[in-house]
């Protein structure tokens, strides 16, 4: 008999309210986050938007530097630019660098 084996479910994209329940944030701070350019939805309007990889992670951290720090949504969008902007700097850096 062969073994069954469960795959977790893995989740492509989210609507508006399922992010916010993942980042544990209402509608209007998930909606500020849009309108500072923090995350980019797919979707027309606020009632058919989807979230996918990149901005699922971005909206968690800036939750977290949100919740954690204190930082308002135009801090959050600065902080979290330069921390991809190192990320990009560390990676070419590790191209160079003889290990």
């Amino acid at each position: 008999m062969k073994k069954t084996t469960m795959k977790p479910d893995v989740v492509d994209a989210l609507s508006l309210p399922d992010l916010c329940r993942f980042c544990q944030a209402d509608e209007t701070w998930v909606i500020e986050l849009v309108e500072h350019g923090v995350i980019d939805p797919m979707g027309s309007s606020s009632g058919n938007w989807r979230f996918v990889g990149a901005s699922i992670a971005r909206a968690k951290k800036a939750r977290r530097l949100n919740r954690d720090l204190g930082i308002n949504i135009a801090g959050v969008a600065l902080v979290l630019d330069l921390l991809e902007e190192r990320d990009a700097i560390m990676r070419r850096l590790a191209r160079h660098e003889p290990i």
